[in-house]
């Protein structure tokens, strides 16, 4: 080295070598994505494998179950107090962000 610092040296010589990988890293990130294919797929056709795993895992048949039982009324008894007012389509009231007819209105 001379009669330069070698810590200065490998300070040099580190910035290089660091400059080195980050180009050799953004060219393979380059090559990388030169070579992705975007496949779109139909949307319906999801949706229609959403649908069908959704009745496969059993998801999903408490909607076809209510309409077993018509227009019956909710029994409100076992509801805590000032619960009895709130709807099927409302957001539950305890907070959980779902429909209360798939949080606590389906133990009712």
């Amino acid at each position: 080295y001379g009669q330069r610092d070698p810590l200065q040296e490998y300070k040099g010589e580190s910035f290089e070598l660091f400059q080195a990988m980050l180009a050799n890293l953004r060219q393979a990130v380059t090559s990388q994505m030169a070579r992705v294919e975007l496949v779109q797929e139909d949307p319906l056709a999801q949706a229609k494998q959403a649908a069908a795993k959704m009745l496969a895992d059993g998801e999903g048949s408490d909607e076809f179950d209510a309409s077993e039982y018509g227009d019956e009324e909710l029994d409100f008894s076992n509801l805590p107090e000032g619960w009895q007012n709130t709807r099927r389509n409302d957001p539950c009231p305890c907070g959980s962000g779902k429909k209360f007819k798939h949080c606590h209105g389906k133990y009712v």
